[in-house]
């Protein structure tokens, strides 16, 4: 029997048996991460950079790209640096703090996804009232109650899974530290108590998903009823790339946590948990710029400026 004042590390999943599949998985997972680094920091210095991107819908776009930084390097280099060294440990405190900033960082993307959703919804159904709804001032705000309840789920849900007795030994069956899995090593019934906070919160993302949807739906009966087909492809264009991570990221996290366990398996949950927790912070970048023209010719008038000045924008937002 083992448990919280015994375990030292955890032993994570690992991707492959063999040697060769285990390089081929570094090298992937590297590519993914590397991609999503630049794809990130190029929207990150775009936004910070050119003033004409200093716009609410950019701001929490420049949120969402610090979010979607955070969530894989919370995951990713570890998984990364346990292939190349061949081991699967990682530390107990490592462990928590991986639960923490996962859920912290996990949680608040979606609640900042759900705040675009009401950008969106202002912007097309109500753009008289654009500035006064979504000045600068209420978008930090909302970005601040984004963060803010992901950090307060973050606090909640780390402190009751580490509390727990673990006893079902230390082995985690997934490649990074997820509270599903931990629950799992715990032998005691005070584990009803994290069940509850997890219901808790899935209701307030069932929430937050209706109100998602309801917005779409306006926003759907607002662009149907613009007399130009220019203004309904503008307005389309401006929404497709929220919607289109939305579905990715809803779809994937409903598959992993509501499917039925007779369909489960090791192989499969570990794929799925790549599809939603490593594959978006890198396809988001390119999602949100394939049809953002503003976007790419702020990138693109970015490369000469890292070249000829230096990189550091220090311009204000909203200014």
């Amino acid at each position: 029997m083992c448990n919280r004042s015994t375990i030292t590390e955890f032993l994570l999943l690992a991707f492959a048996d063999t040697h060769e599949l285990q390089l081929l998985h570094f090298a992937l997972f590297l590519g993914i991460y590397l991609a999503a680094l630049l794809g990130n920091g190029l929207i990150l210095s775009a936004v910070a950079c050119h003033h004409r991107l200093h716009t609410p819908m950019y701001f929490f776009l420049l949120n969402l790209a610090l979010l979607d930084l955070g969530c894989i390097s919370t995951t990713l280099p570890k998984a990364v640096a346990n292939v190349l060294w061949d081991t699967r440990a990682i530390s107990y405190q490592g462990c928590a703090a991986q639960v923490f900033f996962f859920v912290l960082l996990f949680g608040a993307k979606y609640y900042l996804l759900t705040v675009m959703a009401y950008d969106r919804y202002v912007a097309i159904c109500k753009p008289l009232h654009y500035g006064s709804l979504v000045g600068s001032r209420a978008c930090a705000q909302m970005a601040a109650a984004a963060w803010g309840s992901g950090f307060l789920n973050a606090v909640l849900h780390t402190a009751s899974t580490f509390s727990l007795p673990l006893c079902q030994g230390n082995a985690v069956d997934q490649f990074f530290c997820e509270i599903p899995q931990i629950l799992k090593l715990s032998c005691s019934e005070s584990w009803l108590r994290e069940i509850v906070l997890l219901v808790v919160t899935l209701c307030l993302a069932f929430t937050c998903f209706v109100f998602i949807s309801f917005s779409y739906v306006q926003i759907l009966r607002a662009v149907l009823r613009m007399p130009s087909s220019q203004g309904r492809h503008k307005a389309f264009s401006t929404c497709l790339p929220h919607l289109a991570v939305v579905s990715v990221f809803v779809s994937t996290v409903l598959f992993v946590y509501l499917k039925p366990p007779s369909i489960s398996s090791l192989s499969q949950d570990l794929v799925v948990t790549v599809l939603y927790s490593v594959v978006p912070p890198a396809q988001n970048p390119l999602i949100y710029s394939i049809r953002n023209k503003d976007l790419k010719d702020a990138v693109r008038k970015l490369f000469p400026y890292m070249l000829l000045k230096h990189p550091l924008c220090v311009q204000k937002m909203y200014s």
